[in-house]
């Protein structure tokens, strides 16, 4: 064969590169899935929720490992019935749409509802369903509430805000009202025959005089479907079906409902409500008229919801929605990047925080009224042990004075006088220690232990007398003689 017949010709015209613009792409892909999915339902757990202060709630759904980003405009979550919180199960109907500005999907919802609550929610619903099945919740066996009852029976926690809420609302209204209250615990295992027996001691003293009431009042605060779970208890549910007197049933918040709001003869929406009910007012007519025109006015936005998203599902590509939907994203663009300006500001306070407390505490080791504080404790330990060491050094001198004094008076020469001793000086005061010293007519001074005596020698004797001895007058001498002296006078002076 030759090379011409293996040769070949590529004739064949190169398809021309389609390029696509970010936003022309995003926007094709947006226009693709709301038409594919202009209304369905998902299910799953709520987790980062968000809610705006422009009224839209953020969220993310999740289902094992999958997510989907949910936005709900205020329009529609202005009717929720419950609050999103994380963690919550719910199912959600709305359309799938492209939130552009960060090429993510997500769900625009329109109608949001929980799904179960758990077994303490199930064992709700079956006992509900078991006593409504009796005919428990039937109205044609709920008895009126006198109009003017002259004592009211109360069953709550004596040490709780309900009790207080409910004397002040009394007192306000009817100040001459009387009210026994029913100590009971409120919460707990033991709270539920508690209260049941609170209702059957009103139920004995009917006949009664001192503890009879009108009607009995059983109060509680709000709380979690754990909290409530004394008033669903069956055992409780039917003691107060079968109580004699008008049940007014008090429990928790507005949105709780317990077993013992559907038996008793009335359920009020707070603990204070109660006791405006139980005396009646000149506003519950008012009252009744706005519960009405509320109701009326969310049957309406319900049936405005409900025309809205039939209209929308006829004319989808109208340009109003359009628009609408424009809105609602450069809305939904503001609250991401408030949300990101919020984040950013949380994180410049954490710092500046931080560099705040580490020199707060550098300044406070300079501190200079720490230290000087730190000084004049120093100061004073050091003065009270100068004190403490002075105290010491005086008494010990005291005691070496004390001493010093006891041996200074016992060598002192006015304890050899009290001896019977005596001093004798002449006229010139020189002591007279030798006879030979005096002669007759001399004039000598006798010094005693108490006073002294003024003498006149009369005669002396020259005979040597010991060494250091004195003789005074009367004072016999070693050779048995006497000196006679004439006393002139004796002077006594107190003390010596």
């Amino acid at each position: 064969m030759s090379d011409s017949q293996f040769s070949f010709e590529f004739n064949a015209a190169v398809p021309e590169r389609k390029i696509y613009g970010v936003r022309e792409l995003v926007g094709a892909v947006r226009g693709q899935l709301e038409k594919s999915f202009p209304d369905l339902w998902v299910e799953g757990e709520i987790s980062n929720c968000r809610p705006a202060e422009s009224g839209h709630v953020y969220l993310t759904l999740k289902d094992g490992d999958a997510q989907l980003r949910v936005v709900m405009y205020r329009s529609q979550s202005r009717l929720l019935r419950f609050k999103p919180q994380n963690g919550l199960a719910v199912l959600v109907r709305g359309r799938i749409t492209l939130y552009e500005a960060r090429g993510e999907m997500q769900l625009v919802a329109e109608h949001m509802e929980p799904l179960g609550a758990g077994a303490l929610q199930l064992a709700f619903e079956q006992l509900k369903q078991k006593l409504a099945a009796e005919g428990l919740f039937d109205s044609a066996r709920k008895k009126p509430l006198p109009a003017l009852p002259r004592r009211i029976g109360v069953v709550t926690s004596p040490r709780g805000a309900v009790i207080r809420d409910i004397l002040n609302v009394l007192r306000r209204r009817h100040n001459t009202l009387s009210v026994l209250i029913y100590p009971a615990q409120v919460q707990g295992d033991s709270a539920a025959a508690e209260v049941a027996e609170g209702v059957r001691f009103f139920n004995e003293q009917a006949a009664g005089e001192e503890f009879s009431v009108d009607v009995i009042v059983l109060a509680r605060g709000g709380g979690s479907l754990e909290d409530l779970a004394a008033f669903n208890d069956e055992s409780l549910a039917r003691t107060v079906a079968a109580s004699r007197l008008p049940t007014i049933s008090a429990i928790g918040h507005e949105t709780d409902f317990t077993i013992c709001d559907f038996v008793a003869d009335l359920r009020a929406p707070t603990p204070s409500a109660a006791a405006e009910l139980v005396i009646g007012s000149r506003q519950e007519i008012e009252e009744s008229l706005e519960a009405l025109r509320d109701r009326l006015r969310r049957a309406m936005q319900y049936k405005l919801l409900y025309q809205r998203q039939q209209l929308g599902a006829l004319a989808k590509n109208r340009a109003f929605a359009r628009m609408e939907d424009a809105i609602a994203l450069r809305q939904q663009r503001i609250d991401d990047l408030s949300f990101r300006l919020e984040s950013q500001l949380r994180a410049r306070l954490s710092a500046a925080q931080r560099k705040l407390e580490l020199a707060a505490s550098h300044l406070y080791r300079q501190d200079v009224r720490r230290r000087l504080v730190m000084r004049q404790k120093d100061l004073e330990a050091r003065v009270e042990a100068l004190t403490s060491t002075l105290q010491k050094a005086m008494m010990r001198r005291r005691a070496r004075l004390e001493q010093a004094a006891a041996q200074l008076a016992v060598l002192s020469p006015v304890s050899i006088l009290a001896r019977g001793y005596s001093l004798i000086f002449d006229a010139s005061g020189h002591l007279v220690k030798d006879a030979a010293q005096l002669h007759p007519g001399d004039e000598i001074r006798a010094r005693l232990a108490r006073g002294e005596v003024e003498a006149q020698v009369r005669a002396t004797h020259s005979e040597a007398a010991p060494p250091g001895v004195a003789h005074s007058a009367g004072d016999t001498n070693s050779s048995g003689g006497v000196a006679e002296t004439t006393r002139k006078a004796g002077k006594r002076k107190p003390g010596n």
